[in-house]
């Protein structure tokens, strides 16, 4: 057979163009239907501007699989149209199982293949053949590439790519669905069946060979059995602290079916427990869990029945006839008693006090009991954690809450600590509750003007036009409807220039009384307001405001409110003003730097004369007077630069000391500063002595003494001892620290003597 099948492949490929030994015209056609990119230049041989035409063509060739001859296998041959027999020409192959796989005579071009190959492995094999001078290494045709592809034969048998396979089959199954299924199949009997099947390759020109493989029948699960308890009475026992939402016990039915024909969903039937109970399914075991709905008290009820109902989630119609698919079983719970601590009437407790209450007074009290069978008294206590001051007491026994300490609701409006209740036979159990306490208030300050206001009046204002609104606020907590009123004190109500407008919704607006304001007269008004309070005790309080008059435009505009401006020509703007300053203070340091200069040029030059030992010459700017002037200058120093009249007091420029001493009359004990500076004055005035420029002049004056008189020992007439210091203690507080210091020492001192 395998001799038959290579005889056939290789007359196939003589036939069919597999095997290609080109002759010259037969290469000719096949060169002139390539098209024109095939053509190449041959280096070396031809011009470099001549185009010449591959030499060889061919497609692909063919080899058998699965090989079995003691000689290589015979592929094809290349062949090229420079190759003239002269054993010149050297083939060359690379690619895809080169030398491995396939190998090429280098002289004859035949190609072979060296070892058996295998299609289902790989079906072909991309080579590249080139022709190249055998002396020169140089190619004479390019590389190309071409194609050897397995030829197949059979020679494998049919498998079955997936087996075993797996059929399912609904058990109850009539007879017919399935040739092989059995009448009346029951999956919980039996599970699973396997079936042998075979298949024959009957092609190929081996044939004959055949597969076998398995199929395993799986008999799917239907609903077709309920689920039933396997008793009919569940007891569970619950204690009576088991908290709200917990599962308290698990029951279960049992069903034979599978997956979602087991399912089972389970409710309490309308009786005793539905109020306090709650069934769900668990997924996992399908087991139903009890939860409890509400809080247990064994004083209350000690046991509770009540039926509960499983049935199939997934029902079959097919099964109805077989009976309902439910069942029902009754569920006993016995309360269990347990130790329970006091529990207090209310979950919260609040209440209220006034702020500035005594000490001791009764706010309100707690109440907790125990309600176990023979029930304990109750203690009480707070828990200094929330309540660290002890601002509030309680009473052990009653649970009476009082004031510990005065309360202040503008420090603290609201106070929230616990009260522990205990048993007294078991003071562990304890139970806790939040007391919240909220502090009234007490009318204790009086309103207030709620901001400082800047307000300003026109100097061209109107009789009754509004220049400012105000508003008053309020350190206590303002009640609902607190009313704030506004008007003028008494003492501004004589002559107003103002008046206060009271709106009645808690707001006022001052108003001009009279037509014009002129700043020079008066900038600055001062409006004594009276702001009184709704509550009880009423509150008021007397609030200066502070009232500038500005400049204005026609239209109201606030120009200018500053007092300089009065003195300014009209119209400068705030530029122009600061320019104009600027060029003033400018001029000012160059007329002081240019006087410093010449002081200090005369004073050298006085100095430079005096160490000069050549000369005699006196040097000086100074510019007499005239004829009349006698005293400006002394012409004596002309003469003798070391005769000065140590009488003559120069006046036109600042003596270095007085000569004279000026004789200053005493200061009276209630002279005011005003008629102290103008006695100072004129005093200088009449001074001969005085430099003829501006000069400063600097006085002390302490004012008036106090009415408290002096606390020194200076310049006292008597001694220390002497001294009465009892009146300090009539001064106030500020100075009981002082009256008890000197209080000390007199009681010393009167100690010592005795």
């Amino acid at each position: 057979m395998l001799t038959r099948n290579c005889l056939s492949l290789l007359l196939w490929v003589l036939f069919d163009g597999g095997l290609l030994t080109p002759l010259h015209p037969q290469l000719q056609q096949t060169l002139e239907a390539q098209p024109r990119e095939n053509v190449v230049t041959m280096p070396g041989r031809r011009s470099s501007a001549q185009r010449v035409k591959r030499g060889w063509v061919w497609n692909q060739f063919f080899v058998l699989e699965e090989y079995m001859g003691s000689e290589p296998q015979y592929v094809g041959k290349l062949h090229s149209d420079l190759d003239k027999g002269a054993g010149t020409v050297k083939y060359t192959l690379s690619g895809d199982g080169a030398g491995t796989v396939f190998t090429i005579d280098e002289t004859t071009g035949d190609i072979h293949a060296i070892r058996s190959l295998d299609r289902e492995e790989k079906p072909f094999y991309t080579l590249r053949a080139q022709a190249v001078d055998i002396d020169t290494r140089k190619p004479l045709e390019p590389e190309s590439e071409f194609i050897i592809k397995v030829q197949d034969i059979n020679d494998n048998e049919p498998k079955f790519l997936d087996g075993p396979y797996v059929a399912s089959v609904p058990e109850m199954s009539p007879v017919g669905v399935i040739r092989t299924a059995l009448p009346n199949m029951d999956r919980e009997v039996k599970e699973q069946y396997q079936v042998l099947i075979q298949a024959k390759d009957m092609g190929g020109q081996l044939g004959g060979l055949a597969g076998t493989t398995t199929v395993n029948i799986t008999l799917t699960d239907v609903n077709d059995n309920p689920p039933r308890f396997p008793k009919s009475i569940f007891h569970l026992k619950v204690p009576e602290s088991s908290l709200v939402g917990s599962a308290i016990g698990r029951i279960r039915a049992v069903d034979p079916d599978f997956g979602k024909n087991a399912e089972i969903e389970y409710n309490i039937v309308p009786g005793d427990g539905g109020n306090l109970f709650d069934i769900t399914t668990d997924e996992n075991t399908q087991e139903g869990v009890i939860k409890l709905k509400k809080p247990l008290d064994f004083e209350t009820k000690k046991a509770y029945t009540f039926k509960v109902e499983a049935s199939n989630v997934h029902l079959d119609h097919r099964f109805h006839s077989v009976g309902p698919f439910k069942d029902t079983a009754t569920v006993k719970i016995n309360v269990l008693d347990v130790a329970e601590p006091p529990v207090f009437s209310k979950p919260m407790y609040t209440m209220e006090v006034y702020e500035d209450t005594p000490v001791g007074t009764i706010i309100g009290a707690v109440t907790a009991q125990d309600l176990d069978v023979g029930s304990s008294s109750v203690r009480y206590f707070i828990d200094r954690k929330s309540d660290a001051d002890s601002y509030f007491t309680i009473d052990g026994s009653e649970g009476t809450i009082a004031t510990n300490e005065i309360l202040d609701r503008e420090s603290t409006a609201q106070y929230n600590f616990s009260i522990i209740a205990s048993k007294v036979s078991n003071p562990l159990l304890t139970s806790k509750v939040n007391v919240i306490i909220n502090v009234l208030d007490v009318n204790e300050f009086p309103p207030e003007i709620s901001v400082p206001y800047e307000t300003s009046v026109c100097e061209n204002a109107k009789p009754g036009q509004v220049i400012q609104t105000v508003s008053a606020a309020d350190k206590d907590l303002s009640p609902a409807g607190q009313r704030f009123s506004f008007r003028l004190s008494p003492e501004a109500s004589t002559k107003p220039n103002f008046t206060v407008q009271d709106y009645r919704n808690n707001t006022a607006g001052i108003e001009t009384r009279r037509s014009g304001y002129s700043r020079r007269q008066q900038d600055l008004y001062f409006l004594p307001v009276v702001i009184e309070d709704s509550s009880y005790p009423v509150q008021s309080s007397t609030n200066t405001m502070t009232i500038h008059v500005c400049r204005c435009d026609s239209d109201g505009t606030i120009l200018s409110c500053n007092v300089e401006a009065i003195f300014l020509p009209v119209g400068l703007s705030t530029g122009a003003l600061i320019a104009i300053l600027l060029c003033i203070v400018i001029l000012l340091v160059i007329v002081v730097l240019y006087v410093a200069l010449r002081r200090q040029k005369k004073k050298d030059t006085l100095m430079t004369s005096k160490e000069d030992i050549r000369d005699n010459v006196i040097h000086y700017d100074d510019e007499g007077g005239g004829e009349e002037d006698t005293q400006a200058f002394d012409i004596g120093a002309l003469r003798n630069p070391k005769v000065i009249e140590d009488n003559k007091i120069r006046r036109d420029i600042k003596p270095d000391t007085l000569c004279l001493p000026r004789q200053r009359p005493p200061v009276e004990d209630n002279t005011d500063i005003r008629d102290f500076i103008n006695q100072r004055l004129q005093e200088n005035d009449v001074d001969p002595t005085a430099p003829p420029y501006d000069s400063l002049a600097t006085y002390a004056y302490e004012g008036n003494g106090s009415v408290a008189e002096s606390l020194s020992s200076i310049d006292s007439l008597t001694t220390e001892a002497d001294q009465d210091y009892d009146y300090l203690s009539d001064w106030g507080p500020r100075f009981k620290v002082l009256a008890e210091m000197f209080g000390e020492e007199e009681n010393y001192n009167t100690a010592k003597v005795t």
